[in-house]
């Protein structure tokens, strides 16, 4: 029998839609298949419950690619697909470790468990190494069986095909699987070691790999600190983890805290282990208390063995996370606006292969990025008022080139009370200007600014969404204005449309590298690049899936939020801080078309 373990105060049930047979039965009938397999997803995610899900992942023994060096720069793909679904889709991946056949990741996938449906989960084994993304195994399981095995460890056989031949064992893959703890509370921990041994002939460079326990008594890497130059009295940098992620939110739960002196190579030598819990953390702190560090291997097999070194807590805090929902919830306004390309590129209105092409039968691509995304991010806006422009066009009556207009031709107030209104606009001003260029974006990037600076107080939060077709124009001058706009309450949204070549977009969508331009650097990380093709249907007439749409447009815009929020200092508000009527509160700065 299947043992499945779910918390039920983490069950999340979703309000069924209310369709009746006859109406559902009649609209099916001329569904594809993939509209069928989209359908069917969208009410199974609608009607069940769910649990978030928290895998750790972990390998040993990896096949490799490397001849010389016999070792990977391995990661782990992680992939799903419900039983009516043809392939799997990646929803996550690790982080890469370099020079290992034995990898611990640390970043742990999250994703939602449903209970009534099977749930295909697919494990690709991929190195980063000589030849990015050279496969290394697989292993498939169903997450049921994952979650059967609650607190455990499930271990798998790797499989892969070489020059066609099929491999059974190309390694091991160990999972475990937990549901993710309700604690809101993040640890900051320093740590520090006396009276380590001396390093013969190498060089002294000690790291803490610390461990949470599992139920059958097996431990899973969490979270590791940096190697630093020291000969026996190392002090680590502080570092931050969830106190669910540390020990499930339980303040007594056992982890380890293993010491290695770090070796290029990847044969860490082990210099010796504590055990302890944050309670004992907290202890050690306030009392200058300090844990033995031994190597348990020399304790056994030797016994004269002495443990050398001492593990002692340099500075620990507790906090209270303060998340996303906690300022929405409280107050804190949203305020969107939308910024329409309307350059020659596009195509004519009336050109059946243009972009703007405006037929009674269909929409065009950005009628279906506007209804798409203006859809979703609309339910966010409280004051249902969405100043909308267009940029690129030879205005009437003198023809003057604008790169920006008000979309509803009233530049002192040049809102729109929901996505339907900016859509009649849209098609209104496509037949009254004419298409143009160039492709500037920082025009209306700067009047964001210039609003957004007048309400800095942590009480509003700004979401430009911009859908364009191609390169941009005034690259500098839009790095820039993105630069600025990131020491203010703003966020970025770019919709590409169309098949242009992107790259430049991708460029600016800075994840990894903060955007940079004149010597001066972005204080945070604000656009988000979204190819509206990814998400079209084969003919281009309707989005596949609107919960995937949703999922890559506002991914990134609750960590921008909060990192603005905390990189300024500002709280949710309390409720002697709200309006009456927070709905009443729209930004009345004025917003000018600029020419």
């Amino acid at each position: 029998m299947l043992a499945v373990h779910i918390n039920v105060s983490h069950v999340r049930r979703y309000r069924r839609r209310k369709v009746s047979p006859e109406r559902t039965k009649n609209s099916l009938e001329y569904l594809t298949n993939e509209q069928l397999a989209v359908y069917f997803e969208e009410q199974s995610k609608s009607n069940l419950p769910t649990s978030r899900i928290e895998l750790t992942i972990n390998c040993k023994d990896l096949f490799t690619t490397h001849i010389i060096r016999n070792k990977t720069d391995p990661y782990c793909v992680v992939m799903m697909k419900r039983e009516w679904q043809k392939n799997y889709k990646e929803i996550a991946h690790t982080e890469t470790i370099k020079n290992t056949r034995n990898p611990n990741w640390t970043k742990k996938i999250h994703l939602d468990y449903n209970f009534e449906i099977i749930q295909n989960i697919r494990f690709e084994i991929r190195d980063k190494g000589l030849k990015a993304g050279d496969f290394l195994g697989r292993y498939d399981t169903q997450l049921s069986k994952l979650v059967s095995c609650y607190g455990s460890q499930t271990v798998g056989k790797l499989a892969c095909s070489i020059d066609g031949i099929g491999y059974n064992d190309c390694g091991e893959i160990i999972i475990v699987a937990e549901e993710v703890p309700s604690s809101k509370q993040t640890a900051e921990i320093q740590l520090r070691a006396e009276k380590l041994p001396k390093a013969w002939l190498r060089s002294h460079k000690p790291f803490l790999l610390i461990s949470r326990s599992n139920e059958d008594s097996s431990y899973s890497v969490v979270t590791n600190t940096e190697p630093v130059h020291s000969a026996k009295n190392p002090i680590w940098e502080p570092f931050s983890i969830p106190v669910g992620i540390l020990c499930g939110g339980d303040f007594d739960r056992c982890f380890k805290i293993d010491c290695y002196n770090y070796r290029d190579d990847d044969k860490h030598k082990l210099i010796g282990t504590c055990y302890a819990s944050l309670q004992n953390l907290k202890t050690m702190c306030l009392n200058g208390e300090s844990r033995s560090l031994v190597n348990e291997k020399k304790q056994k097999t030797r016994p004269d063995y002495v443990p050398t070194g001492v593990l002692k807590v340099e500075k620990m805090n507790i906090f209270e996370d303060i998340t996303f929902l906690d300022y929405i919830r409280n107050g804190t306004q949203m305020h969107f606006a939308v910024a329409i390309d309307f350059t020659a590129s596009n195509g004519v209105y009336t050109d059946p292969k243009s972009l703007h092409y405006l037929s009674e039968n269909r929409l065009n691509n950005y009628e279906v990025a506007l209804k798409g995304v203006g859809d979703i991010i609309q339910q966010y806006d409280s004051t249902r008022l969405f100043p909308a422009f267009g940029f690129g066009a030879k205005l009437p009556p003198d023809q003057h080139v604008s790169f920006q207009f008000p979309l509803n031709g009233n530049p002192l107030h040049p809102y729109c009370t929901n996505i339907e209104e900016i859509l009649k606009h849209y098609r209104d001003q496509l037949k009254a200007v004419e298409l143009y260029g160039p492709t500037n974006f920082a025009p209306v990037i700067n009047d964001t600014i210039n609003i957004a600076s007048q309400y800095q107080d942590g009480k509003h939060y700004f979401v430009l969404l911009i859908i364009t077709d191609g390169i941009i124009s005034d690259m500098h001058l839009t790095k820039r204005a993105i630069i600025e706009a990131s020491k203010l309450p703003i966020s970025i949204i770019i919709v590409g449309v169309g098949d242009a070549d992107f790259e430049a977009m991708e460029v600016l969508d800075s994840d990894n590298i903060r955007l940079t331009v004149d010597g001066h650097t972005a204080e945070r990380d604000i656009v988000q690049f979204v190819p509206l093709n990814n998400f079209l249907s084969k003919d281009g007439e309707y989005i596949k899936s609107q919960a995937s749409l949703a999922a890559e447009v506002l991914i990134e815009i609750p960590d921008q939020f909060q990192s603005y929020m905390i990189w300024r200092g500002f709280k949710p508000q309390t409720d002697s801080d709200l309006p009456a009527n927070p709905s009443s509160i729209v930004p009345t700065a004025p917003i000018a078309a600029s020419s």
